[in-house]
């Protein structure tokens, strides 16, 4: 049984894939507690996995993108056979990770590390996006696990003016590997 939060609808808000379309499957529970998580990822309900695949298809018709997210969606035992489930049932799978919990992914599941307080070498190798959250800095202690990636996306910690600035300026500052990141999402009051 998968614990989850919430299955819905929307597009894509951050990243590399902004602004297209996908279901999220946000998974229950976290690993870590990073002061500034703005996501509620508790449980709200249990499912096995072909009644979430059954909600992928539900909510989200014929898209082709489902992003498993959290909290971390990694932590759940069962998370390999959704992933498998979901790209048999012709998904392209996102994950989005903090990268503390090393597990075999698919070459085609893409998986985008952010990390946090930690992160486990294999994953930020595997990564296929990387992703820094500022927070009134850019966390440079995690940029040498990206050192193969050739664009690593800085994403101002709840969109706030101080923090769009500190990534803004770093980005300017080293523009052939820092690309921003906003929230686009947020901006407009999608889910």
């Amino acid at each position: 049984m998968l614990q989850l939060s919430e299955i819905f609808y929307s597009i894509q808000g951050e990243g590399m894939w902004t602004g297209t379309p996908a279901v999220f499957v946000r998974l229950a529970g976290c690993n870590l507690a990073c002061a500034f998580c703005d996501t509620d990822y508790s449980t709200k309900f249990f499912a096995g996995v072909d009644e979430v695949v059954g909600s992928v298809r539900r909510v989200g018709g014929d898209c082709p993108m489902v992003v498993l997210t959290g909290g971390e969606p990694l932590a759940q035992a069962e998370a390999p056979a959704l992933i498998d489930a979901l790209r048999e049932d012709g998904r392209r799978v996102h994950v989005e990770s903090n990268g503390t919990i090393f597990t075999e992914l698919p070459d085609d599941v893409w998986l985008c590390v952010s990390p946090k307080e930690r992160v486990d070498r294999r994953m930020a190798l595997r990564a296929n996006e990387a992703k820094l959250i500022v927070d009134e800095r850019v966390p440079e202690e995690h940029v040498d696990l990206f050192a193969d990636k050739p664009t690593i996306l800085l994403q101002p910690e709840g969109n706030r003016p101080a923090n769009v600035a500190i990534a803004l300026d770093y980005a300017k500052t080293h523009p052939r590997r820092f690309r921003l990141s906003l929230q686009v999402h947020k901006y407009i009051g999608a889910p």
